[in-house]
């Protein structure tokens, strides 16, 4: 099988593309040190897997996925990440990844999933899934809005005057979302919810 390696971090590509190679079943294994590079090479290489990294320069290992899918390429795609962002999986799955796996993991686990995807299976990281799957919003619709109303800056009397409100509810709305969001402020809050998509 032919492969290629997506990965910024150099150190780490050499010896993942290093120990690909001592596998029986890999022919060739292309390197890449970003997004850009790995589409040039697939433009001129047929390519059974990439594995690819998410935050590379040039182009992410997301856009390089988009790509494959956008030139309806055969290529089979492997995203290996530490991140564990559910936006990142779920654009992923939107552009229908193959496999979606954690950086710690061995060479034989890797090669268990590429062989996983040639057989036309998908693999994902059950943390991955979990997290997407039980990652549902805490926020009631009214603390939804006050902490909408606390990212655009304005303050418990604003947010009071504005939803009708007395000081000592929107207080106590504030209090639970930290509690809820396990939150040590108000940025926290909203950096949290942004994150995941609770804001409404």
């Amino acid at each position: 099988m032919k492969l290629l390696v997506a990965e910024d971090q150099s150190m780490l590509r050499d010896a993942l593309c290093q120990l690909l190679m001592l596998e029986d079943d890999v022919e060739e294994v292309h390197a890449a040190s970003n997004g850009q590079e790995a589409i040039a090479l697939l433009e001129k290489e047929e390519v059974d897997v990439a594995i690819l990294d998410i935050e590379m320069p040039a182009k992410t290992g997301l856009d390089v996925l988009e790509w494959i899918r956008a030139n309806q390429r055969e290529t089979k795609v492997v995203i290996v990440t530490t991140f564990k962002r559910k936006g990142y999986f779920k654009r992923a799955l939107a552009a229908q990844v193959d496999a979606y796996v954690l950086k710690e993991r061995s060479i034989s686990d890797l090669m268990a999933t590429i062989h996983t995807v040639l057989a036309g299976q998908k693999e994902y990281s059950p943390e991955l899934v979990e997290g997407v799957a039980f990652d549902n919003n805490p926020l009631s619709q009214r603390e939804q809005e006050v902490l909408a109303m606390v990212a655009k800056g304005s303050t418990n009397q604003e947010i009071a005057e504005s939803l009708f409100l007395s000081n000592g509810t929107v207080r106590n709305y504030m209090t639970a979302i930290l509690t809820k969001l396990d939150a040590g402020n108000r940025t926290e809050a909203v950096r949290i919810a942004k994150e995941k998509d609770w804001l409404g």
